[in-house]
């Protein structure tokens, strides 16, 4: 059996969320419940959830708009 690219897509989301978080990777992938869908790939029904904070607005643009032109 093989990843579909949803459960690619789980694994590289949770890869990330373990370097943002310096957690241990292993155990949330542990907690990954995958199924196998109708063309025999496995798909990851908990995918990890990443939440970001909100920044207030910078009053320095990074990288001007074309409108700024």
């Amino acid at each position: 059996m093989k990843l579909s690219s949803q459960a690619m897509g789980a694994l590289m989301m949770a890869l990330q969320k373990s370097l943002m978080e310096q957690s241990d990777i292993v155990e949330m992938l542990r907690e990954f419940d995958f199924t196998p869908d109708g063309d025999g790939v496995l798909i990851v029904e908990n995918p990890p959830v990443l939440r970001f904070a909100e920044k207030e607005e910078e009053e320095e643009k990074i990288m001007p708009r074309e409108e700024d032109f």
